[in-house]
């Protein structure tokens, strides 16, 4: 019988240098050259990895321009060399702008055969001048697999892990910076205390129990696990650690199998390589692939409607007004 294929894959987590993306590089160089040493073959880095992220919200259009750069600029291309000389696929997230001056908050996954593919976040709302993309990512690769790419918030709308399923896809990459973030729900996330984050080394059990709380990993558990589950996927998030401006990043870096198991995670208030093999076997039976081929297409045209109380990314994730059913 022929071994069950597999893909050995890694998700990092570190505390990128805002406006440093030389340092980061440096970083990114660093940890991807320890994930090949550990046999992966592709390695995801989070959401504006290359410049910080939060910060960017209290800047300048002429500012954001600035640490902007193309698809092909000198910062991806860097990780494109990377990419090559390591014979692996590296993910990095960034701010891109195009040839007509629009920025997009964006993420790039350079392959070893030298190609870019980039996804263009499809609900962002950090900064009045980021556009959202418009556009689904999902792509081959050179494992005999397609992979899709979402960046943190485009995985809260169901909708968007559905339809890159539905477009092929067997692994997606998500990107995300969150965590510790100040919600408006009385459920939802709220701020990790940054005293807890400072005194790290000196009392590490009261940051793990943090980052592995409700505004960290018992967050992610309410609805993670599920986009891998219902859609018959495996989910390869990477995350931001420690300070984001005025956050607290929370890492719980993980990668989850086609039934929503947990591989491989961690926790730890600090960088982090987490690696697992991706059992590519999993997929055809998983529960999800089967239920995805009982859709009713035919019922669905209310997901298609347009409501008349839809708003923007950045009204929906900032209004403190109570949502009416």
């Amino acid at each position: 019988m022929p071994a069950t294929p597999t893909l050995r894959a890694s998700v990092v987590q570190f505390e990128a240098v805002p406006d440093r993306p030389d340092l980061n590089l440096k970083t990114i160089r660093r940890l991807a050259t320890k994930a090949a040493e550990d046999g992966a073959r592709i390695v995801v880095f989070p959401e504006m990895c290359l410049i910080g992220y939060w910060h960017l919200r209290k800047q300048t259009p002429h500012r954001l321009r600035q640490l902007a750069q193309s698809e092909d600029g000198v910062q991806v291309r860097a990780v494109r060399e990377l990419a090559e000389e390591l014979d692996l696929g590296i993910g990095i997230g960034y701010l891109e702008v195009d040839g007509e001056g629009q920025l997009y908050n964006s993420y790039s996954l350079c392959l070893p055969d030298g190609t870019v593919r980039t996804h263009r976040k499809l609900h962002a709302f950090e900064h009045d001048s980021i556009r959202s993309g418009s556009e689904f990512t999902v792509f081959d690769t050179p494992w005999g697999i397609k992979v899709g790419i979402l960046i943190c918030w485009d995985n809260n709308l169901v909708e968007n892990v559905r339809a890159t399923a539905l477009l092929g896809a067997t692994v997606l990459i998500a990107p995300h910076q969150t965590g510790g973030t100040n919600s408006v729900s009385p459920r939802g996330m709220k701020p990790v205390p940054a005293e807890l984050w400072d005194n790290r080394e000196t009392d590490p059990a009261a940051i793990e129990a943090a980052f592995r709380g409700p505004s960290g990993r018992g967050w992610l558990m309410r609805w993670l696990p599920a986009r891998a589950h219902d859609n018959g996927i495996f989910v390869l998030f990477s995350n931001g650690v420690g300070r984001d401006d005025d956050e607290i990043r929370t890492g719980n870096s993980m990668i989850v199998d086609p039934y929503g198991s947990i591989v491989a995670e961690t926790w730890v208030a600090d960088e982090a390589v987490v690696t697992a093999d991706l059992d590519l076997g999993l997929t055809p039976l998983s529960t999800g692939r089967r239920w995805i081929r009982g859709r009713r297409p035919e019922l669905y045209d209310i997901l298609i409607r347009r409501q008349g109380n839809e708003v923007d990314a950045r009204a929906a994730r900032f209004s403190t007004e109570p949502v009416q059913g």
